[in-house]
């Protein structure tokens, strides 16, 4: 998108043109002060008294015999003041009855003398500064405190001021341009800053600009980068704030800081606010019984309802605002007039990961043979940051290759090096560990090729790799939003398959299972509380607790629904689900035996077998456009409400990461 110009119209309409800021020292004048009060009364004494000496009257005789002063100046009031042969001055007091004779014997001994007048008060500039400087200081401190009144100490000192990032004159570099994808999100934020720019348009057809916009998804998606893109295009002054910079240890600096914010932003409208991270101020306020019913961050949340839609509106200021926890936020924050729009900025889809792909390779060499269609392929459940990061990794691999050109191997290495961590040689492993491992890989192959709704595998390794021991990788033909029972059911087969390995070759599992046991239960878990799939407990829903972005989203698990009986049956359907799935495992894997050895003996041979293989021994058809083309492992989550797709990882998948499918042991 091309860059909007400035249209002189808005700011001629009775729009008033911002008046400019002030000078940035008139911010520090209560510094200034300070440090002038520090000068006089600290600075300046000390130094006077560090090259100034006090001589009584015999000091200066024996001083004058030793030829040690220089000069002497003889007030009317007796005082004497002068300087030493050493370059010190110093003071002393002459009685009267010195006389004529004192004057003889300071000529005699070369001593310059000067006769001075009374060293009164009055004649001391200095003294004059150092009497009436507290007064002045005390009375400018008074003046003004007196004119931010309404705002306190706080207001006054400066602490009770905005901590905004102001993008006027100078904006970003970033446009809509460097943001690839959701079409929809950038579409209703271009709006808002088109109303901004062109009022009239809306005002003849009586519409009325949004007062703020709630950007939510999950973290990493771009919601901070659609603002800077936002404050690229806008051609008005663009406030960048986050809401962590509100709260500080003094009551009332959140809600004081709220206050100047805004009106900063109604002196230069039209303009726009950002605020990233909301939730830590935007928190839902406490009810009933709360014991802190006045806390600080209730104070600057309900500085902040005001502002959006008080008696006094923000006319012409418009709010952006980020965050990952919407559930977490207060309801008067989101309803209409405050945060009428609530933009969702989800994880990229193919076409969008491909585009992004393209924006992070701009001006990097890329191999011919390297295509990132199959990268953005082979990266389901990718956030825009996990691609930026997945760029820029394979970048530090072809480097440390001593090669300028990336491939399609340093992508895969990535992959594998951001998903299970820095990839080990086989040598970690002993013999017979390395054949446990080969079994419990080759089980969750088989059963995935030999399940019609499973995942198609891309490929099996026993290359140690993080926390893993070993990695079967499936990936999705397509992006699915649903997920029918069938697949479910295999799902949980697919998870189990590699403790069905090692009960039909080895005769005992391993502790190898632990994480495919735990992904497993948590899956059949949801089938039977959230999805209804049992007929046993019926078609009820009890969604588990957490964000709803950050995994979860449904009631916590410390109130509980449900009576201990439900509980009880729960827990039996549980259990029978996985131990059908665990049987139906191993049958498959006793049924192809033969398969399953020679795969097993591939693996430990080879040590990476290519999914394509997998399906030339097991004699079944590698499904269209499958794992052929994938590129290295992935981890599965599922999406809100929805369930993991099949995923174990033996120590380190607790983590949620991207959707895909990964299973090692």
């Amino acid at each position: 998108m091309t860059r909007q110009a400035s249209s002189p119209s808005t700011r001629d309409k009775g729009v008033p043109v911002a008046p400019p800021p002030p000078p940035w020292w008139r911010h520090y004048l209560w510094l200034i002060a300070l440090g002038i009060f520090i000068l006089l009364f600290y600075v300046l004494p000390a130094a006077q008294s560090a090259t100034q000496v006090t001589l009584n009257y015999s000091q200066f005789l024996s001083d004058v015999s030793a030829h040690k002063v220089k000069t002497v100046t003889i007030n009317t009031d007796g005082s004497a003041t002068g300087n030493l042969a050493n370059g010190d001055q110093y003071t002393t007091a002459i009685p009267p009855q010195a006389g004529q004779p004192l004057i003889d014997e300071l000529a005699k001994d070369g001593v310059q003398i000067t006769a001075g007048t009374s060293s009164s008060l009055g004649s001391d500039i200095l003294t004059w500064v150092l009497l009436l400087g507290p007064f002045l200081i005390i009375g400018w401190l008074w003046w003004r405190i007196s004119k931010h009144a309404g705002e306190g100490m706080q207001g006054a000192l400066g602490i009770g001021r905005s901590k905004a990032t102001v993008f006027d004159e100078e904006r970003p570099q970033t446009t809509f341009a460097d943001v690839a994808g959701y079409e929809g999100a950038k579409l209703e934020i271009r709006e808002v800053v088109d109303f901004l720019q062109r009022p009239e348009r809306y005002a003849r057809a009586g519409a009325m600009a949004p007062r703020g916009i709630l950007m939510v998804g999950p973290p990493g998606t771009g919601k901070t980068l659609l603002a800077r893109a936002v404050a690229g295009e806008a051609n008005v002054p663009f406030f960048s704030v986050t809401g962590s910079s509100f709260v500080e240890m003094f009551v009332g600096v959140g809600a004081a800081r709220v206050r100047d914010l805004f009106q900063e932003a109604r002196k230069r409208a039209p303009a726009i606010i950002f605020v990233d991270e909301i939730d830590a101020i935007g928190q839902r306020r406490g009810g009933t019984g709360t014991t802190v019913a006045n806390d600080e961050r209730e104070q600057t949340l309900n500085q902040l309802l005001a502002e959006m839609d008080g008696f006094d509106p923000a006319t012409g200021v418009v709010v952006l605002a980020a965050t990952n926890r919407p559930e977490i936020l207060d309801p008067a924050l989101l309803r209409p007039g405050r945060f009428d729009r609530q933009v969702t900025v989800p994880l990229p889809n193919l076409r969008e990961r491909l585009a992004i792909l393209q924006v992070h390779c701009r001006g990097k060499l890329l191999d011919q043979g390297l295509s990132l269609e199959v990268v953005a392929r082979g990266t389901p459940g990718f956030s825009g940051a996990d691609l930026a990061n997945l760029v820029n990794e394979a970048a530090i691999g072809a480097v440390r290759a001593n090669r300028d050109v990336l491939t399609a191997a340093d992508f895969d290495e990535a992959r594998d090096r951001i998903i299970l961590g820095r990839r080990e040689g086989s040598n970690v492993l002993l013999p017979d560990e390395q054949h446990s491992v080969a079994v419990h890989e080759a089980g969750h192959a088989l059963v995935a090729v030999y399940s019609d709704k499973a995942d198609p595998v891309a490929k099996v390794t026993i290359l140690p790799a993080g926390q893993s021991l070993g990695v079967t990788e499936q990936l999705p033909l397509v992006e699915r939003h649903l997920y029918g029972e069938d697949y479910l059911y295999d799902t949980l087969a697919v998870f189990l398959g590699g403790r069905a390995g090692e009960l039909v070759v080895l005769g005992q599992g391993s502790t190898g299972a632990s994480n495919d046991l735990a992904r497993a239960t948590e899956l059949a878990v949801k089938m039977v509380r959230e999805f209804g799939l049992s007929s046993a407990i019926g078609p009820v829903g009890y969604p588990m607790g957490g964000s709803v972005f950050l995994g979860g989203g449904g009631l916590e698990l410390s109130s509980r629904p449900f009576a201990e009986q439900t509980q009880a049956a729960i827990d039996g359907e549980v259990s029978r689900l996985l131990l059908e799935a665990e049987k139906r495992a191993v049958e498959v894997l006793t049924a192809h035996r033969d398969v399953l050895d020679k795969l097993v003996q591939l693996l430990v041979t080879e040590e990476t077998v290519d999914g394509s293989e997998v399906y030339a021994l097991a004699g079944r058809p590698e499904p269209a456009g499958g794992p052929s083309v994938t590129m290295a492992p992935n981890r599965a989550v599922a999406a809100p409400g929805q369930p993991p797709l099949a995923t174990d990882s033996a120590e380190e998948a607790e983590d949620a990461g991207p959707p895909g499918a990964l299973l090692n042991t």
